[in-house]
This record gives structure tokens, sequence and C-alpha cells, in this order.
């Protein structure tokens, strides 16, 4: 957290928005280098704010277009109540041109909701997001809460990452697994995302992986071993005691501690927290059951959050997102010519244009 990324022309995009966010980043493919990257991707967008009410309000004066139908109509309330009340506590706008020509997608959240993901991993949606590196347009204040949870997150991530990981593996592997917290589980990589995502995220941005977790392990100097080395194929060492298991089950987040205790006890019947996590770190199943946990968690997110946003962006942008979402996958694994799959879709978008015409001209 300690660069803000000078890029000019994302200097001026801000402009075009309400001020006074908490914090702001990009993310994805259109902020860092993927492999099979075609360098003309839409730019995703995080805007975190105090107030989501009051942020609305002035973007709906502003940036009307923005929001679909009919909730640009119902207005600013509405629109807070879809955010905060659906899906992972996030509110898209997608298949948005600035006026320099710039494609974004940018969803609005407010700061509380964010802080709850990153301690508690309630949606593991953002907090996931926030395990991988992006770049930072607005710092949160040194006094906020957020920092602090932002940092709290990447711990989470480390524990729960060291927990799924055998004795033996590589720096690749180590940061391969962190990114798949948020990605296992998540139904869209079923049909929809490149199944090779997870590598084409870690591979172009191992750099700037160790640069993120290289503060973050040296608390970690207990329990694993990652030699300091530019090559990553290095073999690190963990200690997998059980003793090791509880201190990392412990530092979990609440969700997954909740979620972990109910597994344990076949039920939601109470137990107690700290004997169920020491068995369970005795258990030889102790990753198999943590990562179903996870992916509870990851799988309801993903879902809900997909369902609003056939909402929030309205059927025509939601087809043409979702389109691009598969052609892309298409491209990038051995299946039928996406071109003529993007015929298809092309058409399918006409069609739904064309009936949204005929219904506002009756």
């Amino acid at each position: 957290m300690d660069k803000i990324v000078r890029i000019p022309q994302l200097r001026h995009l801000l402009g075009e928005f309400p001020g006074n966010m908490k914090f702001c980043f990009a993310y994805g493919s259109g902020a860092f280098k993927q492999i099979n990257n075609d360098g003309d991707n839409m730019l995703d967008l995080i805007f975190v704010v105090r107030n989501a009410n009051k942020w609305h309000t002035e973007n709906l004066t502003k940036n009307p277009k923005h929001y679909a139908q009919p909730l640009r109509f119902l207005g600013p309330k509405a629109i807070t109540n879809v955010q905060e009340g659906l899906g992972a506590k996030i509110f898209y706008n997608t298949l948005v041109r600035t006026s320099e020509g710039q494609l974004i997608k940018y969803g609005v959240i407010s700061e509380v909701s964010l802080v709850e993901d990153l301690l508690d991993w309630n949606d593991l949606y953002l907090a996931g997001r926030l395990h991988k590196p992006v770049k930072v347009l607005v710092e949160p204040d040194e006094s906020s809460q957020l920092r602090t949870a932002l940092v709290q997150n990447l711990h989470s991530a480390v524990h729960a990452a060291l927990l799924l990981l055998p004795e033996h593996f590589t720096e690749v592997d180590f940061f391969k697994r962190i990114t798949s917290l948020s990605y296992h589980g998540d139904f869209r990589m079923i049909f929809g995302e490149n199944k090779d995502k997870i590598s084409n995220i870690v591979l172009p941005q191992l750099h700037h992986f160790k640069q993120l977790y290289e503060p973050i392990l040296k608390h970690f100097d207990n329990y694993v071993d990652i030699p300091k080395s530019d090559h990553m194929a290095v073999t690190c060492h963990q200690d997998t005691s059980p003793a090791t298991r509880v201190h990392h089950l412990n530092h979990l987040p609440r969700t997954p501690q909740v979620k972990l205790v109910r597994a344990w006890s076949h039920g939601p019947r109470s137990k107690d927290t700290e004997d169920c996590l020491r068995a369970i770190a005795h258990d030889p199943e102790c990753c198999e059951i943590l990562e179903r946990c996870l992916k509870e968690i990851v799988w309801r997110s993903s879902v809900t959050q997909s369902l609003k946003g056939i909402v929030t962006a309205g059927l025509v942008k939601s087809v043409k997102y979702s389109s691009a979402k598969i052609i892309k996958m298409l491209q990038s694994n051995p299946l039928p010519d996406p071109n003529k799959i993007n015929k298809i879709v092309q058409t399918v978008v006409k069609k739904t244009e064309s009936k949204n015409a005929e219904k506002r001209v009756e």
C-alpha cells in the first residue's frame, strides 16, 4: 500500500466520478498483463465509499446512463438497497465508455462492507481480489481501519494457503494456491472463464506477487521456509505438524472457522471452536475439509453476485458481457470456432436490443 499508481489517464478517469473515495483500485487483465492477453481488455475498477447512497445520488446526476433501467429511474435509495442487500454487497456498472473512450467496469462498495469481507471472509469476493496484486489509484487514510484490514487479509491468505499445501512445494505453487482461494468454487470457472486462468494470472505477475507477500511472510519464519531466490522452482518447506495446523486454523477469518466447526459437528450444533479446530488439525483430511468450506463461501457469493449482475447491468449488457467472457474462454481452449459463436451472440444481442426498442416505442 506504499505506492499510488501514477497513470495520467486513470487520474483523469477518476475525475468523471464523485470524489471522496476511501479506496480505489484497478484489477484484472485490463490492469495487469496476463498470458493470452490481447492488450485491449476492459479495465476493472472498485470504488470504496463511505456513504453508498450519497455516492450513487451524485453519480446519477453526473453519469445517469451508466445505470440500467429501471434502477436508473428508481433512484439512489433503490440502487443502494440492491447493492447492500444482494450478492457480495457490490454494485457494478459494466461496459461503460469514459470520455476518452476507455471501456471500464466499476464496482461500488461501502467501506464497512469491504472491511467485513477482508476480516471475516463473509463472501471472499473482494477479499479474494485483494489476495492478488492490484493497482491502487486512491490509498486509504493512514488511520483507516481499511488499511489494517487489507494487511490482515493477506495474512489470512497465507494461513489458508499453507494449510492447503503439502510439506514441500514451489513458490509458484504457493502463489497459485493463494490465487485459487477465491476461484475454486466459483461457478463461472465451470463455464465462462478460461480454465487456465489461475496460471495466466500468476505466471506473468510473479514479481508483483513476491513484492506483495514479502513483508507478510516475515511473520511466518517459524512455520515455513521460502528460500530467497530468483528461481521460482526452488523447493519450499513448511512445518505440517498438528500444532502448526492448529496455529493456522486459529488465525483463519471468522466465516471459514464457523463453517469448519459446523462441518466437523455435522450441523449447526454448538461446539467449542477451539476444541473443534484442534481436532480438525489432527485429521488427515484437514486440507479437504477446509477446501470444501472455502468453496462453499465462494460458490454462494459468485452465484448471487452474478444473478445480481443481470439486474444491475440490464439484459443487453449482461448478454454482451457474458458472451465476451465465453468467447475469451473458447479462444483459449480447443473448442468450436469462436467466430461462429461470436456471430450467434451478436445475433442474440441485436434481437434483444430490437425487442427493448419496440417496448420503449410502445
